[in-house]
């Protein structure tokens, strides 16, 4: 492998694992931010509902039960959805990755 070829490589994987290390760091806490719900589109549900188990996987749109986290404030404001408090089942080793 040439010397400039090995330079690539390496920057490519420097750029990976940043782009990587970014899409890790979102906030555990969601301080600032509340839980919206009756808006969502099918498959952009933060958390579970009780007909599913997992995020992303709510399957009709405006589900009353699907939510996602938005500014404060934010909520209130979209025609035909509501603030919830739901308590986030997600792993907490899963909040930090």
């Amino acid at each position: 492998m040439s010397n400039s070829n090995l330079l690539r490589t390496a920057m490519a994987s420097l750029l990976a694992l940043g782009a990587a290390s970014i899409a890790t760091a979102a906030p555990a806490d969601h301080e600032g931010q509340e839980q919206c719900a009756g808006v969502i589109k099918a498959g952009k549900n933060d958390c579970a509902t009780s007909t599913n188990a997992c995020h992303s996987h709510v399957t009709t749109d405006s589900n009353p039960e699907a939510w996602i986290y938005v500014p404060a404030g934010t909520c209130e404001k979209i025609v035909g959805a509501r603030v919830v408090k739901v308590v986030d089942p997600t792993p907490a080793d899963k909040k930090k990755s």
